[in-house]
């Protein structure tokens, strides 16, 4: 069984004042927010491995998410975490990308660590944090990709070698 409790104001602990609620919570909407409230936070994760051996970027996984900000004056911060990551040959660069819909966003280069001599570079975790402007009520898609720029070789995210490492992006609506 729910509870309720019934009250017309609630006083101050000092006893200076006292609000009254009469309807103050029914009908909060993300426009009566405060500005910097968060709204709405979507994720989206992937654990498959991605390869790429072109410097053309593709999309890693199903690291794309959706968002419908719900005014032209919200924000959408955008966190991303790429676990797993690694390049397979010391002249190669391992480059990632933010979209929203077609427009680039943000570049990142990895900086690899050397393993011992093998060929292979492991990089661990990228991981950005980006705060959009999209200035629209519609629906938005952001996406996380991957490019391999050097000589070719492989750049992987989530690699089998990791141990099933999950990449995620988030996006969180803050409101304006």
């Amino acid at each position: 069984m729910a509870s309720k409790i019934k009250v017309d104001q609630i006083q101050t602990a000092d006893g200076s004042g006292t609000i009254a609620l009469q309807n103050q919570l029914s009908g909060m909407t993300g426009a009566s927010m405060p500005t910097g409230s968060v709204l709405q936070v979507v994720q989206a994760s992937s654990g498959s491995e991605t390869v790429s051996s072109s410097s053309t970027y593709a999309d890693i996984g199903s690291l794309t998410a959706t968002i419908t900000p719900a005014s032209t004056s919200n924000k959408i911060l955008i966190l991303v975490s790429l676990n797993g990551c690694l390049k397979t040959s010391a002249n190669t660069t391992m480059k990632t990308n933010i979209v929203r819909g077609s427009t680039q966003l943000i570049q990142m280069t990895a900086i690899a660590m050397d393993t011992g001599g093998t060929g292979r570079s492991g990089i661990g975790t990228v991981s950005v944090e980006h705060l959009d402007s999209p200035n629209t009520t519609s629906a938005t898609t952001y996406k996380c990709q991957l490019a391999s720029v050097g000589n070719s070789a492989n750049v992987r995210v989530n690699t089998s070698d990791s141990g099933g490492a999950t990449s995620t992006l988030t996006l969180m609506e803050i409101a304006g």
